[in-house]
């Protein structure tokens, strides 16, 4: 058990590392080339964030271990939303623009809706499962989404930033090593938590929805966290809403196209936690300092995460 313990630490520092090697590579090539920045933060990097719940969710999916990849997507939705944030804000206030109030919160709520209801199959007569064609749907929501933001961040003024030029032989190397890293490092952390799991005798959905969903999301926590000392707003809320919408809409479609996923019905609840949370961040928005989520709302939101992670755990015991 502790050899699979370590191997997990392994799989997660292939995944951080790998991940930020693929977007440095991803992001010189595209630099090289005079790719707009807008272009590089929609695709690139978007993609490098979500790499590691991505890995581990193909992997899982191709396995067929379905409880895996829901539990990371919810788990990971959730961790983002009482953890990340609730870090982040009792840091430093976050003060939210009125579009993301408005619009992106009510856009992440929706989409969990949609999710929830494609996962129980509520008009189909059929056993619970997330198909292809659920796959196909979302992954249309999804490029939907993309417009919307590009529509958004099209009139906005954009500034390239100074970058160091890199050999074609390093950028290859970047991209190369870094998508190596994250392919072994979601394999490690698969194989190993289902590993620990059977010798704990716990569930592969609290795996899923703790040690896995925590560690694929490091990345967003580092982000978060260093927005918020560094008082940007923007980013600490945007790098979680956009995380948890492209889990749902990208990571989930491309994991059910890969293998169609069994729901399992016990997940309802966490998808509860997960909407109300969101609700709860909307209406923030609108109570004491409006379109700000203060640092008493984000304690509610951390000491709800620790109350519920601490009482999933105890049931398994």
């Amino acid at each position: 058990m502790v050899v699979s313990f370590l191997l997990i630490v392994v799989g997660f520092l292939g995944l951080i590392f790998g991940a930020n090697w693929l977007v440095d590579g991803s992001s010189a090539l595209a630099r090289k080339y005079h790719i707009p920045d807008l272009v590089i933060g929609l695709t690139i990097v978007a993609f490098g964030t979500s790499a590691p719940e991505l890995v581990v969710n193909s992997v899982a999916a191709f396995d067929g271990h379905s409880d895996i990849v829901l539990a990371n997507i919810i788990g990971s939705n959730n961790f983002n939303l009482f953890v990340i944030l609730g870090i982040a804000g009792l840091i430093y206030p976050i003060t939210v623009h009125s579009s993301t109030a408005w619009r992106e919160i009510p856009i992440s709520l929706l989409i969990t809706i949609v999710f929830f209801v494609l996962a129980n199959d509520f008009f189909i007569n059929q056993n619970s499962l997330i198909s292809r064609l659920d796959g196909i749907i979302l992954l249309i929501l999804f490029l939907c989404f993309l417009y919307y933001i590009f529509k958004q961040m099209k009139t906005e003024k954009i500034e390239e930033l100074p970058y160091l030029q890199k050999s074609n032989t390093m950028i290859w190397m970047l991209i190369l090593i870094g998508f190596s890293c994250l392919l072994i490092g979601g394999k490690l952390v698969v194989d190993n938590s289902i590993e620990m799991a059977t010798d704990l005798g716990i569930s592969q959905k609290i795996i899923g929805l703790t040690i896995i969903a925590a560690g694929t999301s490091l990345p967003e926590l580092i982000t978060s966290i260093v927005a918020a000392l560094k008082k940007n707003s923007d980013i600490a809320i945007g790098n979680v809403i956009g995380s948890n919408i492209f889990n749902i809409l990208l990571i989930l479609s491309i994991s059910s196209l890969i293998n169609p996923i069994e729901y399992n019905k016990f997940f309802n609840q966490d998808f509860a936690i997960l909407m109300g949370g969101t609700v709860f961040l909307l209406i923030a928005m609108f109570t004491g300092k409006r379109k700000k989520l203060d640092r008493w709302e984000s304690l509610i939101l951390l000491s709800f995460y620790v109350i519920y992670t601490t009482y999933l755990v105890s049931k398994e015991l």
